[in-house]
């Protein structure tokens, strides 16, 4: 296969062999971190294999150590002062969600794609790395990668809203209350991954699958997956999702997420980050000068 990086792309790479596509995130410095053109150029790809007659499924990765850390905290939460993600105070919330529902919506074509998706992770797979995850079809995962929302704890709701859907309510809620991490062979215990490898044999594990699904005519592969993709629909995806992105914003605008942006400019995003996930209260200063929760 030969990627090709034209330059429309600059996040990401392309590449298409053997009636299988492969999208790869190309950020490797910043373990692929979600930059202002990767949602955009993951939709763009994703159309140019649904065209392609060629392709029968389309395989997303990530190049070097990771699949995807998230958004690009570096950008989004250190730098100073506002950014798409942040606005000064008082912000104005249906703003921030075209901005980010149009992220929604584009990683989201990996789910729409008349074509299978599949998500070959390694190394981690967190915050906006397991939204861009869990839009595929199939997720094949190094068992001793690791996915999850830690932004749960603070700064974010994770917007693509497919949680309950892959792995039931309860534990949805008891990865998102903690905002822990679950390894590969969790996840398939848990149902959200299909298959965990040795590291060492996750490209083949990938390839395998890829290709056995490449042997069905198109037309099938797409009856089956509009049938199942309708299912839920009709369980409320779309509302879920509507919610998710607005919630998101608040998170980002909340006295506490408000709070974490300025502490993730003044110590840097991964100390801050570290707080975050440390286990320790988050924004306990800060939660002394708010008013109190209204009694009922």
């Amino acid at each position: 296969m030969t990627d090709t990086k034209p330059d429309s792309y600059r996040s990401i790479r392309y590449g298409v062999a053997d009636r299988v596509a492969t999208i790869t995130l190309d950020r490797p410095d910043r373990l692929n971190a979600i930059d202002r053109h990767m949602p955009q150029e993951i939709e763009a790809a994703v159309a140019r294999a649904n065209d392609d007659d060629a392709v029968h499924v389309i395989v997303l990765a990530g190049a070097g150590r990771a699949f995807c850390a998230g958004y690009d905290l570096q950008d989004f939460a250190q730098a100073e002062g506002g950014n798409p993600g942040i606005q000064d105070m008082p912000w104005d919330p249906m703003l921030d969600f075209k901005f980010m529902y149009a992220n929604t919506q584009a990683f989201m074509s990996l789910h729409r794609s008349y074509k299978p998706t599949i998500a070959k992770v390694h190394g981690y797979a967190v915050a906006g790395g397991s939204d861009i995850a869990t839009c595929c079809d199939l997720i094949v995962m190094a068992k001793d990668a690791r996915i999850g929302y830690p932004p749960a704890r603070v700064w974010g709701c994770p917007s693509i809203g497919l949680w309950a859907f892959r792995i039931g309510a309860q534990r949805a809620k008891r990865l998102l209350f903690t905002g822990d991490l679950i390894d590969g062979v969790k996840a398939v215990d848990w149902g959200l991954a299909i298959e965990a490898a040795a590291p060492a044999d996750l490209d083949e594990t990938v390839d395998t699958l890829a290709r056995r699904i490449a042997g069905v005519p198109k037309n099938q592969l797409m009856m089956s997956k509009l049938m199942v993709n309708s299912a839920l629909e009709n369980q409320g995806l779309t509302t879920t999702q509507q919610f998710a992105t607005l919630f998101d914003g608040i998170t980002r605008h909340s006295p506490e997420g408000v709070w974490w942006k300025a502490r993730a400019e003044e110590v840097g995003f991964k100390q801050a980050v570290a707080e975050r996930d440390s286990g320790d209260p988050i924004a306990a200063d800060a939660e002394k000068h708010l008013p109190p929760w209204p009694q009922t």
